[in-house]
């Protein structure tokens, strides 16, 4: 009796000391977040805009799915998840089954130099739909409504972060510098801790800047100067330079 007490004792203590080491085995590691990524966008490309201004034009709108919007690289606004959700819907609504270049209409008049409006947004894949219509504002009766109503959805959600005023910025930046030989007006020396080009610049130099050398830049050269841009002279020349916020998906 008393051994197969002991033997009872023994198996027990064993079963125990497995299911602790079960539980130890299986303990999962809590998840960590995705990070948000671009679900609606419109942006605009082409056109006849100077070569800094094609490198530092950002999208007029990115809607993240996390409710983040980003207006210009500009402002900012967060939208519930039901708003995201409503957002995605009616633009999948409007861009499925387009082609991913639309054409007006026979009997478009014709613009030129005008950008082309790009929209997008993520299927049900989690592929981007994109669809690109040529001076879709200026011809707009002579596109599908389905695109119109995609852009003034989009265009909405612009105006709307812009009016909530509160200012986007980030830790990286998006640098642009051309070169002004001829510039008149006050130069000051190129901002120290900011990369610099050396040689001729032609048309535009860029680069991307982030950590301190944003802090630098910014003090030196503030996102909307009042007076123009600031004309910075080094050895290698004298240069007007501008620059933007980079998006998180940048």
């Amino acid at each position: 009796m008393r051994l197969r007490t002991t033997l009872l004792v023994a198996l027990l203590s064993l079963a125990t000391a497995c299911g602790r080491g079960e539980a130890t085995a299986t303990t999962a590691e809590p998840e960590q977040n995705a990070a948000a990524t671009p679900v609606a966008v419109l942006r605009a490309e082409g056109g006849f805009v100077t070569a800094s201004m094609n490198v530092l034009r950002a999208p007029r709108v990115v809607v993240y799915s996390d409710g983040l919007v980003i207006a210009d690289a500009a402002y900012q606004m967060t939208i519930t998840e039901t708003e995201v959700t409503q957002t995605v819907d009616a633009m999948k609504k409007f861009l499925t089954g387009q082609p991913p270049t639309a054409s007006p209409k026979p009997g478009a008049p014709m613009v030129t130099d005008i950008p082309a409006t790009v929209l997008s947004v993520a299927g049900d894949d989690g592929k981007m739909i994109e669809v690109r219509a040529e001076a879709l504002e200026q011809v707009a009766d002579f596109y599908p409504q389905e695109l119109v109503a995609a852009k003034k959805l989009l265009d909405d959600l612009a105006v709307k972060a812009t009016k909530e005023n509160e200012k986007y910025t980030a830790d990286r930046v998006r640098l642009a510098v051309e070169s002004v030989p001829t510039a008149e007006g006050k130069t000051t020396p190129w901002p120290a801790g900011v990369p610099e080009p050396s040689g001729q610049v032609d048309p535009v130099w860029q680069k991307d800047l982030s950590g301190a050398e944003v802090s630098a830049l910014v003090k030196a050269a503030p996102p909307i100067p009042d007076g123009g841009l600031p004309i910075f002279k080094t050895q290698s020349g004298v240069f007007v330079l501008s620059w933007r916020y980079l998006l998180p998906s940048e």
